[in-house]
């Protein structure tokens, strides 16, 4: 786990170690146990690195096989490279180092791009062809990883974060109107390639680009499930389909353990991480560290679950840590997370991921959470009136979506919002694909392949990266995604959702935690804004930057300023923390 940066020239020009360097120091937090830069010609890669596996200095990166004449720069973990290492030992390689850099680097050599079909893991990288001059850049399946790209006629910029792109010089930072109309509406979720910012793109999850010497590029999408059964499948019952996840999901842990330093977990108490934690406690892992964090209450609402997170860590005998974070001191550390963020994330997790994070990086530098359960199990809220919908894009817009089209022309200002409805028309796009014919699946398809990329996964990476904290997430697992996505939409609906997961985790974990009411990851201060946390929203506005920029019509702000608890969006999140969190992020990053 680490920060890659680069540069490649198209020009006839050298890439500049000095600009490399610049783009790296963004990425100091990500990486902080070493850094390293290789620059040939018109190829330069820079390297943050977090030391996970292979301790040793012969697995610095940017790493550089002369035998084979390829260069790469990595972030992530392959977890099955001890077994690629052996088929490739098999093939006649030889090996200088023992961590999965070098592994890459060999099943590159091997297999070409189609090597990241082999991975199992999470990964972005960028391999030179010293012979042919190409760069192939790669991101794992979920985008777990993050690559952000700046492409031009004369060059290519590379790195694991927006920031470090814009510190490349020369990016258009002016606000993407079709990105800004996808964060107003799709949960503040902008799809790839886009990024809020018009000069910075990001590569889709799931695809390798192949760059040619002249600035020619092509990409390739290399897995892709459909969410239908398979050939027998009808003849599998409920226990059969339980016992299958229940399997799969055993494995997914086990993978994530591989490590050459302790791997904890992030336990807030829900069915997700309380079974990892018994999954680990089953495999014999002792003396496991679990985390947990809780926020002052507001409005009413409770700001923590230790009661499930303690239920789970005495039951199992966890060396469990409990942080309770002090109103005060969440508005003490708002501005660092919003800088952490490689785009505005609106959601309230973030912060707590962030403080979390903190803290556990003061104890291990791994750690297993349990995202990406509820999109891939269908635990969402808005998955069961998407059963049988004969809309099935009205059903998920009506839920899902912040606010409508029309709604927008009036929070918008008039420059910054067209008669295009983009949001819709890239759902609708995407219910339309084949391979996807229940419309719940379609609604699961859209969420687990989109939203749990730029949503989510996005917030779990840049949040513990922030702290040098790698986060692995089993629910992730490709295989067991595959799995999940033939599942008949009955077994992932029942019980409120989740239905065979939780089925799995009664026979792993107590039934109290899976019993309980959906919970969430509670902020709600930031739900419902007032005090400190509403004048800093005030100053915001008030700058002159916000005035400058007039992306919001100010009757609407005026109106949210006023009452701010009164306007919550249909997915429980505060309207004026959203357009507020994008006003404080760009003045953050002093865009």
């Amino acid at each position: 786990m680490c920060g890659i940066c680069g540069e490649i020239r198209f020009d006839g020009t050298a890439a500049s170690p000095e600009r490399i360097e610049r783009m790296g120091r963004c990425l100091d937090r990500r990486g902080p146990d070493g850094a390293g830069q290789i620059v040939r010609g018109r190829v330069g890669f820079g390297h943050r690195r977090l030391k996970i596996i292979d301790l040793s200095e012969k697995a610095a990166q940017p790493m550089e096989d002369p035998e084979l004449g390829l260069t790469i720069a990595f972030n992530g973990c392959i977890y099955n490279y001890p077994e690629l290492r052996r088929e490739l030992e098999g093939l006649g390689y030889r090996f200088f180092s023992t961590g999965d850099t070098e592994v890459i680097l060999k099943a590159y050599h091997a297999w070409g791009r189609d090597c990241v079909k082999r991975f199992l893991g999470m990964f972005a990288f960028a391999i030179h062809e010293r012979e042919s001059g190409r760069v192939c850049l790669a991101r794992d399946r979920f985008g777990i990883k993050p690559l952000y790209l700046s492409h031009d006629e004369n060059r290519l910029l590379i790195a694991s974060s927006l920031q470090a792109i814009v510190k490349g010089g020369g990016i258009d930072t002016s606000i993407d109107p079709v990105a800004l109309h996808h964060y107003m509406t799709f949960h503040a979720v902008v799809p790839p390639p886009m990024t809020i910012l018009k000069g910075v793109r990001k590569l889709p999850p799931a695809t390798t680009r192949m760059v040619q010497p002249d600035g020619r590029f092509d990409d390739v999408v290399y897995w892709s499930p459909d969410f239908a059964p398979q050939p027998g499948d009808d003849r599998l019952s409920a226990d059969d389909w339980r016992d299958k996840v229940l399997e799969m999901l055993r494995l997914a842990v086990a993978r994530r353990m591989v490590a050459d330093v302790p791997v904890g977990v992030l336990l807030s108490g829900g069915v997700d991480s309380s079974v990892i934690v018994g999954l680990l406690a089953e495999m014999g892992q002792a003396g496991l560290s679990t985390f947990s964090i809780g926020f002052e209450d507001a409005n009413g609402e409770v700001g923590n679950e230790f009661e499930y997170s303690d239920l789970i860590a005495k039951h199992y005998g966890t060396n469990h840590h409990r942080i309770f974070v002090a109103g005060s001191e969440l508005l003490e550390n708002l501005p660092g997370a919003i800088r952490a963020m490689s785009e505005p994330m609106v959601s309230y997790d973030n912060i707590g991921f962030y403080l979390l994070s903190r803290e556990v990086s003061k104890h291990i530098k791994v750690v297993q959470s349990g995202q990406g359960a509820d999109e891939v199990f269908g635990g969402y809220h808005w998955y069961p009136p998407m059963a049988g919908s004969r809309d099935p894009v009205a059903t998920y817009a009506e839920a899902f979506f912040d606010r409508s089209h029309d709604t927008l022309r009036t929070h918008l200002s008039p420059e910054w919002v067209g008669d295009t409805d983009h949001s819709l028309d890239f759902v609708r796009s995407h219910f339309a694909r084949a391979g996807a014919e229940d419309p719940v699946n379609k609604a699961l398809r859209l969420d687990t392949n989109v939203m749990l990329v730029d949503d989510p996964v996005k917030r779990v990476d840049n949040m513990t990266m922030a702290w040098g904290l790698e986060a692995r997430v089993p629910f992730l697992d490709h295989e067991l995604v595959e799995l999940a996505a033939r599942l008949p939409v009955s077994e992932k609906l029942k019980h409120g959702g989740k239905g065979v997961l939780k089925d799995a985790a009664r026979l792993v974990i107590p039934h109290a935690v899976i019993d309980r009411t959906k919970g969430y990851f509670p902020v709600p201060q930031l739900k419902y804004l007032a005090g400190p946390t509403l004048d800093m929203v005030r100053d915001a506005f008030g700058s002159q930057r916000a005035r400058e920029r007039g992306l919001f019509q100010q009757g609407y702000l005026d109106t949210l300023l006023a009452e701010p608890a009164s306007h919550i969006t249909p997915l429980r999140g505060s309207e004026l923390w959203q357009v507020a969190l994008l006003e404080l992020w760009l003045q953050e990053n002093a865009l």
